[in-house]
């Protein structure tokens, strides 16, 4: 009998592991340098696609592209990615390189908090939509974009995940609400997915005890205490079952997925101690909530998530993947430090998805660009309050338009130019030359006049660069290009000595050649920086709370905070710049941790500091 791949939406239906290393991220050594030139694979968060714009706010005329609450799935030793109002969907053979495919039938507004099962080689997604209902499809052949749906009604659901279990007893997890918690019920998948009877409440964030589950920006906010639950995901690993879940919200850089974890898919269901397993609150671009799990060919697991950009709106986002392992002890955790630097793809045999070693040259760097019809500044407080500052038009000794906003290592922050033609250019001086090994672009969507998925889109440019500013050598050419890269991730075949670094705009997607940060990756040409020294840490007298201060280190950019439950299990990561104080308000109320600290800078990584436990 031919196998089928089932898909179920809630909407409108037709319309036009291996174990690696747990805390070590060392520079990356010469062996490796070799082991990328010779064809594994890097990629970098935000993932580089090409993210759909969004027709939900087209009524206000906001204009902005997103992606969120990915649902990947393995499917006959490939992958395919399902994500939030976006179309289609994606596929991949390598999960570095994704293809957009454009269904036959899709959605009017597009798919919502989508989930997606492979079931002995058949495909099971299901897909939300704000109205809460809808019909279940299913194919065979998901390149084709062929779907057909079933018979069959789901009422009343959001953020759904459909899980199969190997005996082919079917559950649907739900729930997204600051009140209720979330649910599972039973479906019966040979006879149309009806429900048969089996319901049950599962469990609620427990904010006075979590302190990652408290709503705001860094997990505060002065009025509105209740998080949001939502974005169950299922992971059966070893016999037990992973509940994941999303919180506090999507816009906040401390969005992130929990785990419990229960000996049936029914439970009970006991909290993981190492929460939450995929975080990433501080750095470039924030955020690793509402996610999926995915387990590779070759037994690797991966978290897919969502990260907050939110400038343009509040549900402007993006994706990321990290790999993710369970420990002897059974917990399940993420690698997210570093990251949103260059990390190994998924063909790398011992640290696939790990930080491999490139460093950002081009934080602080001078850059001046040829024109600037606007420079924004934008900063959410810990009260939720969004400050919006436009700056005001700086010039340097020569007379050349200044831009700060383009290497502050703030996606909110944007640079918008009087034309998007040729004419437009941006110079990166970095404080420092250095060997270039990639390069990320970050454009940003400024009334860009597109409110849906649009074909044809298109970024072209030539980047160069320079040791000197005077001679110059391309060593990126798009200016043909057809790709739609609003993230582009751009990997040299030969490291680069250079100081400077030239853009030429040809053409981008939309009304306005705008972008948020130029960032320059690989390392420079002096040693890391020394171990930081005088590290303390202060538990409050909320213990969901921690002051941390330490001696700056000479020549650091940041530092990157890591902690865990255990010194052998430092699963958490939170990187900072210019700063030598830090407090975070997610550590679990009742539970004891571990700490230390790193310095970097565009050199490498330092030595750790001494674990600091405190009670």
């Amino acid at each position: 009998m031919k196998k089928l791949l089932f898909f179920c939406t809630i909407g409108l239906f037709f319309s036009c592991q291996n174990e690696t290393d747990k805390t070590e991220t060392p520079p990356v050594s010469s062996t490796e340098k070799a082991m990328v030139k010779e064809g594994f694979q890097t990629y970098i968060n935000p993932l580089d696609i090409d993210y759909t714009y969004m027709v939900y706010n087209s009524s206000s005329n906001q204009s902005y592209r997103s992606g969120a609450d990915p649902a990947v799935i393995e499917f006959k030793g490939e992958y395919y990615m399902f994500v939030t109002r976006s179309f289609g969907y994606w596929h991949s053979t390598d999960l570095v390189n994704w293809d957009f495919i454009k269904p036959k039938q899709w959605f009017f507004e597009g798919s919502n908090a989508p989930t997606a099962f492979n079931y002995k080689d058949s495909l099971v997604y299901f897909a939300g939509n704000p109205a809460g209902y809808g019909s279940i499809l299913y194919t065979d052949d998901p390149k084709s974009g062929k779907w057909n749906p079933t018979a069959s009604i789901t009422n009343n659901i959001q953020d759904s995940e459909l899980f199969i279990d190997d005996d082919g007893k079917t559950y649907l997890y739900w729930g997204s609400s600051n009140v209720h918690p979330l649910h599972v019920k039973m479906l019966n998948k040979d006879d149309r997915f009806l429900e048969t009877g089996v319901r049950k409440e599962l469990f609620n964030l427990v904010e006075e005890e979590h302190g990652w589950e408290r709503f705001g920006e860094n997990n505060f906010h002065p009025t509105l205490k209740e998080g949001y639950m939502e974005g169950a995901s299922m992971t059966k690993h070893n016999g037990k079952y992973y509940l994941q879940y999303a919180a506090p919200g999507t816009q906040f850089n401390v969005y992130a997925d929990g785990v419990y974890v229960g000996e049936t898919p029914l439970g009970p269901f006991e909290y993981m101690k190492n929460n939450p397993m995929s975080f990433k609150p501080g750095g470039f671009t924030n955020g690793a909530g509402h996610g999926i799990t995915v387990k590779q060919t070759n037994g690797q697991y991966w978290h897919f998530a969502t990260m907050a950009l939110a400038s343009n709106a509040q549900w402007e986002r993006r994706l990321c993947m990290f790999p993710t392992y369970f420990d002897e002890d059974g917990l399940m955790y993420s690698n997210t430090a570093y990251g949103d630097y260059p990390r190994f793809g998924a063909n790398h045999p011992t640290k696939a998805g790990q930080h491999n070693g490139w460093m950002l040259l081009s934080y602080k760097a001078e850059v001046t660009v040829a024109s600037s019809l606007m420079q924004v500044k934008k900063f959410t407080s810990d009260d939720d309050a969004v400050e919006v500052t436009e700056l005001p038009l700086e010039k340097d000794a020569q007379g050349r338009i200044i831009s700060k906003v383009l290497t502050d290592e703030d996606p909110k922050t944007f640079w918008v130019a009087e034309a998007n033609d040729d004419k437009q250019t941006i110079t990166v001086e970095m404080l420092k030359p250095g060997y270039i090994h990639a390069f990320q672009l970050n454009f940003h969507d400024h009334e860009s006049g597109i409110y849906t998925r649009t074909e044809g889109l298109k970024h072209q440019f030539t980047i160069e660069t320079s040791e000197d500013g005077n001679n110059w050598t391309t060593v990126v050419d798009r200016s043909t290009s057809e790709k739609d890269t609003p993230n582009a991730y751009i990997v040299l075949e030969e490291a680069v000595k250079a100081r400077y670094v030239r853009y030429h705009n040809v053409k981008v997607p939309g009304a306005n050649f705008a972008m948020s940060e130029f960032r320059v990756f690989g390392l420079g040409l002096e040693a890391k920086p020394s171990a930081v020294a005088g590290f303390e840490v202060e538990r409050q007298a909320d213990r969901r709370d921690a002051a941390f201060t330490w001696n700056a280190v000479e020549g650091a950019q940041g530092y990157n905070i890591r902690w865990g439950i255990a010194e052998d299990k430092l699963y958490q990561s939170w990187q900072v710049y210019d700063t030598t104080t830090h407090l975070m308000r997610c550590l679990d109320r009742d539970t004891p941790y571990y700490f230390t600290i790193e310095a970097f800078n565009e050199n490498g990584i330092s030595e750790k500091s001494s674990v600091v436990y405190v009670e």
